[in-house]
């Protein structure tokens, strides 16, 4: 294993951190694999999966049985881990710019396009070779101005010529569940399946520029142009990434965390960068996929004490009770009902609301938002 320590762009006199990535395997031998934790910071089930699988991963480096490249990235947001608010937990939004720190990620494919345009051919492995090294040029010459810029482009550098990126995250209070994009779809099938997933949510583009589509959607967005100028060489899907949302945040075990590593490296036998003479069956699947835009969100209109009558993981249909919101005072209470059928995959933490917050989340399985999907 060799370990790398990056440092971040200084933010204030004597103030400087740090991103470290793990690797694995010998570049250039097979598949690279990519993994990050916890890129929100308060989400730390992937940082626990991360301190699972190194020494399996170690292991097996040791006995010879990786055919390909790893790259772990244990803790992915050092920015987001050190902010802390009246005791509080701040790992979602910058707080000096109140970015989050999963969105606005660029647009490889607008990027690259000028330096790849005529200069593809008829093979489509040597064109992925050339995509990859006009965007490790891109990248090479952007020159962050602050901290988080400075951590966006490093885990870009680090994970953009993969040919799978697994980015671990949690929801709230949830069941595992699995949000990637349909050109990805279904090559990713095998890691839904091993890990559990009991919502598997597509689209094609949700907006808002998650780092999970940064890396896959520079494929298809760049065959789409293309094609556009009359460019018909082959352009695979030259990275597959997905976003894995590990239950939720209060779901920190040893227990959960060995069986999610346990899961990844089974997945890593299947496909063949594992070599251990063992390759396990791939599990039979818990759901379906559905549209990310067939996804319900559930709203309160009226602020009080959350109750809920659902628990994650449950198949609810149409008008079904999700949660009352009692307001003491007055001793109303207001139904919050599903308008959709489908596993309710996610539910807040909190249990007092305001108007017009978020209750829950449907896996619905008919398309009906349009526009960016994914929240704040």
């Amino acid at each position: 294993m060799q370990r790398t320590d990056h440092s971040l762009l200084s933010p204030s006199l004597g103030s400087n951190k740090t991103l470290t990535s793990l690797h694995f395997g010998t570049p250039g031998s097979g598949k690279k694999i990519y993994l990050q934790a916890s890129l929100h910071a308060e989400e730390l089930p992937g940082m626990l999966v991360a301190y699972h699988l190194q020494p399996m991963l170690q292991a097996a480096e040791a006995a010879g049985q990786i055919c390909g490249e790893i790259t772990l990235v244990p803790v992915a947001n050092p920015i987001g881990l050190a902010q802390r608010l009246d005791h509080k937990p701040m790992g979602r939004f910058e707080l000096d710019t109140s970015e989050n720190f999963n969105r606005r990620y660029p647009d490889l494919a607008a990027a690259v396009l000028p330096a790849v345009l005529g200069k593809l051919g008829s093979d489509a492995a040597a064109n992925v070779a050339t995509v990859r090294q006009a965007i490790t040029a891109y990248l090479e010459q952007w020159k962050p101005k602050t901290e988080l810029e400075s951590m966006r482009q490093t885990l870009l550098m680090l994970s953009h010529d993969a040919d799978v990126v697994l980015d671990l995250h949690c929801d709230c209070e949830a069941v595992v569940h699995f949000y990637c994009e349909e050109s990805c779809w279904p090559e990713l099938e095998p890691i839904a399946r091993f890990v559990g997933s009991e919502a598997i949510l597509l689209a094609k583009d949700s907006g808002g520029g998650p780092i999970d589509e940064c890396l896959s959607g520079v494929w298809w967005r760049l065959a789409d142009a293309l094609k556009t100028a009359g460019d018909t060489s082959p352009l695979p899907q030259g990275c597959c990434s997905t976003t894995i949302e590990l239950r939720g945040e209060a779901d920190v075990s040893h227990s959960n965390a060995r069986q999610d590593a346990q899961a990844i490296f089974a997945y890593l036998e299947y496909i063949g960068v594992l070599q251990t003479g063992h390759r396990a069956a791939m599990p039979n699947a818990k759901c379906q996929p559905t549209p990310l835009a067939g996804s319900e969100t559930l709203r309160t209109t009226v602020p009080g004490i959350v109750v809920f009558a659902a628990t994650p993981g449950v198949h609810l249909k149409a008008g079904d009770l999700v949660a009352e919101v009692v307001n003491p005072i007055t001793l109303e209470s207001a139904r919050v009902c599903a308008t959709v059928e489908g596993v309710f995959y996610a539910r807040i933490r909190d249990r007092y609301v305001t108007a017009g917050c978020e209750i829950g989340k449907i896996a619905g399985a008919i398309a009906f938002r349009v526009g960016s999907l994914l929240g704040n």
